[in-house]
């Protein structure tokens, strides 16, 4: 297929250009109407454990698709304990497109990080802004652009805006079963989840899951610890296991494993939603208790399952008087590499090339976490992650977006999925 940019012998531009370069003329004519959207969804919290705000994100952007002549439902997520996710769909020839964002954010509704601000001309900041309402930005805006110029019709797209991508429901069969199904039916997938930095997108990327580690020991007092009665209790089982798990797996290639909380004591109270708790005990008395949340990300399922399995062997082989059981939310889906990721990737790079905003870097799986596209990767034929959005201190009170590089970005966008629905995706070439 020629390229975006090819120019007849007679120097005028080819009819790809001219569609290109019309959606690159709409995207800059309504940047205003892309801060708008963006101010008006990072002011509603969306944090995932609240489902009100996660449903009205989903309930501003769903008359959007409405409009471009999608299919919009509303998915419930009661059985998994989330808001639900927000799906859009449009069926005709050519690739089969799944285009991936999330609604929810992980700021809770009291955090004092709560409104969209502008820093400069180009940079906004706000909760949520960058990871990754501007991205659900760019996914509208990019449809919105190529509806302008009549290039919606007849394409196979299902836009999924999950709403619990930040803290997965459980459980996670029911949470993800709508985005497995969909990445089943589509033949490339596009994550709209963005960097914080530029010019770079990637076509692999770890999945994740959290794990909790809870060691039980016999109270007594401090003396008679490493006794046949008392046992070496909680904390020293604790220790046994985690120091184990950083033996064990230190180094591995694109794992990483961390324990983010840890509390022990005589008296442990935890609570998982808020994720903190409390301990109680005294130096002259063996912990009863202890607890160690955190989470593993891995590069594809395989790996996942496999480490998964060595930890739990690790945490049944008990020390004297004492106990322990291990808990994950899940296994972790990842996004390893792939032939048809390696075409989409290079599609992805021409296409900046083509639109002068030069090549594109393919970033490392291990600066990336986990992301949606992760889970539904292994159904598709090809994936390309991380093509929304810039910015900095993502998660963190100081969340920005560079507007510049969201117009940039839905630019890339639109000339990528263009290219892509002119033609029929040859799985396996």
């Amino acid at each position: 297929m020629a390229t975006a940019l090819t120019v007849t012998a007679a120097g005028s531009l080819s009819a790809q250009q001219t569609e290109e370069a019309a959606m690159a003329r709409w995207v800059d004519d309504h940047r205003s109407e892309a801060v708008e959207l963006l101010e008006q969804i990072t002011n509603i919290n969306s944090y995932t454990l609240n489902p009100p705000g996660v449903r009205e994100v989903a309930d501003v952007l769903a008359p959007e698709f409405e409009a471009l002549g999608f299919d919009v439902r509303w998915i419930d997520g009661s059985a998994f304990d989330r808001a639900g996710h927000l799906f859009a769909e449009r069926r005709g020839s050519g690739t089969r497109m799944l285009l991936i964002g999330h609604l929810d954010t992980v700021f809770p509704e009291a955090d004092p990080f709560d409104s969209f601000r502008r820093v400069d001309e180009t940079t906004v900041a706000g909760p949520g802004v960058g990871d990754m309402k501007g991205g659900l930005v760019i996914i509208l805006q990019t449809l919105q652009a190529l509806d302008e110029q009549g290039l919606l019709e007849d394409t196979n797209i299902t836009v999924a805006m999950i709403g619990d991508e930040e803290r997965t429901g459980s459980p996670s069969e029911l949470a993800r079963r709508d985005l497995i199904d969909a990445a089943r039916w589509a033949d490339v997938a596009l994550g709209f989840e963005g960097l914080e930095t530029a010019n770079s997108a990637a076509i692999a990327r770890r999945g994740g899951t959290g794990w909790t580690l809870t060691a039980k020991g016999i109270r007594g007092h401090s003396s008679r610890i490493f006794d046949d009665e008392i046992g070496f209790g909680a904390v020293f089982e604790a220790a046994r296991i985690l120091n184990a798990f950083r033996e064990e797996f230190a180094g591995e290639e694109f794992l990483t494993f961390s324990p983010g909380l840890l509390l022990g004591g005589s008296e442990v109270e935890r609570d998982p939603v808020t994720s903190s708790g409390s301990a109680s005990g005294l130096s002259n008395v063996v912990a009863e208790t202890v607890v160690a949340t955190g989470d593993l990300r891995t590069i594809s399922g395989a790996q996942g399952q496999r480490v998964i399995d060595r930890m739990t062997e690790i945490a049944s082989d008990n020390l004297p008087g004492t106990s322990a059981t291990l808990e994950f939310r899940g296994v972790p889906s990842g996004m390893p590499p792939k032939p048809g990721s390696e075409r989409l990737f290079k599609m992805y790079d021409e296409t900046s090339r083509d639109l002068g905003f030069g090549p594109i870097d393919l970033i490392s799986p291990m600066r990336l976490g986990g992301a949606d596209i992760s889970t539904a990767a292994p159904h598709v034929d090809g994936a390309l992650a991380a093509i929304g959005g810039m910015g900095s201190g993502w998660h963190s009170s100081a969340e920005t977006a560079d507007l510049e590089k969201i117009a940039i970005r839905t630019k890339l966008a639109a000339s990528l999925i263009l290219r892509l629905s002119q033609r029929e995706w040859d799985q396996g070439r």
